[in-house]
């Protein structure tokens, strides 16, 4: 049967190579980019593969070659610096010429769930943007490398920005602007978001501001969280502070949207920092002053890290920590004259 008869079925490199009218031989040739197939057979069987739609098979490839090939991804529903995290892995794995295979935790997928499915692709090393936990489950196994968070496990390396440096210019930046009643719209229960909220209360106290450290509960890391816990904010039945860090940039824009239906006008009467610096911060509707991390940066120094560790290459420190960046825009500005 002819692979356009059935859409369903998986295009082949047999099936390339009976419409090119070659063998299946030469079309691997030209596949693999290997020497061995002029420049028209190059030209006609990639025009054919692009014409049946055809994709390697990362699998067969992974399993015929003695190369490691196949990075496994962990990820979850962390916002969208993930989703930007991601973006960079795909680029620095294929200049190195590496296959990414993804496996996504949700609320009824956890991380044996997601390593499990993994497994298939017989993957060569792991790189881990969730869950954040202290102990990996593959680690010792094969090359891992957490992005994020601090994991003591001496097999595991680590890529991360410094979440206390990162929080220090964030209350820094709002002290400078006369603010004192600071609140910390926390991320959930995580290693993450523990080390962004140890942070916060670090840097209040290194200001004095001991008495008016604040943390207020959202559950979570997304855009509902964070609605949340400016409800949550709003409901406390005190004082409102003057100013709010949030955990990521999604849950300082979903505030920014439920205190503006409240009337509460951003930066006038409360000033916004999220952490992250994403695209979702830099958009015209949001302008968020953000603490920045540079996601493509942090992926391909994952990537590097796990392409030294299968070459076997001596690594002087596991644990690479970035300097985090301030971002000033619109959502922060001098505190209200009372």
């Amino acid at each position: 049967m002819d692979v356009t008869e059935d859409p369903r079925r998986r295009v082949t490199l047999a099936d390339v190579a009976r419409r090119a009218g070659v063998s299946t031989a030469l079309v691997s040739v030209v596949m693999r980019d290997a020497p061995g197939a002029s420049q028209a057979s190059r030209e006609r069987i990639l025009g054919v593969a692009k014409e049946l739609g055809y994709r390697p098979d990362v699998r067969a490839r992974s399993l015929a070659s003695l190369k490691a090939h196949v990075i496994g991804v962990l990820f979850g529903k962390a916002g969208r610096f993930h989703l930007e995290l991601l973006d960079g892995l795909y680029a620095a794995a294929e200049e190195r010429g590496w296959d990414l295979a993804l496996s996504a935790l949700t609320d009824s997928r956890d991380e044996k769930q997601a390593v499990d499915s993994l497994r298939d692709f017989r993957l060569d090393a792991l790189v881990m943007l969730g869950p954040p936990v202290p102990e990996p489950l593959l680690a010792g196994q094969v090359p891992v490398v957490v992005v994020g968070w601090h994991v003591d496990h001496p097999e595991v390396d680590i890529v991360r920005t410094s979440d206390e440096h990162g929080m220090a210019l964030a209350v820094d930046h709002l002290v400078s602007l006369g603010h004192s009643r600071i609140a910390h719209l926390e991320g959930g229960s995580g290693l993450v978001a523990q080390a962004r909220r140890d942070a916060y209360r670090s840097a209040m106290r290194a200001h004095g501001l001991e008495a008016q450290i604040r943390v207020v509960p959202c559950g979570g890391e997304d855009q509902l969280d964070g609605q949340r816990g400016a409800r949550a904010l709003l409901q406390a039945g005190s004082e409102l502070p003057t100013a709010v860090v949030a955990f990521n940039d999604d849950i300082a824009a979903a505030a920014m949207s439920v205190l503006a239906q409240q009337g509460i006008d951003v930066p006038r009467d409360i000033s916004v920092i999220g952490f992250d610096d994403s695209v979702l911060a830099q958009s015209p509707g949001i302008d968020l002053t953000s603490i920045r991390q540079v996601p493509r940066e942090m992926a391909r120094l994952a990537v590097e890290r796990i392409v030294a560790r299968t070459d076997g290459a001596d690594v002087a420190d596991r644990e690479i920590v970035l300097e985090p960046g301030l971002r000033v825009r619109t959502s922060t500005g001098p505190v209200r004259e009372s």
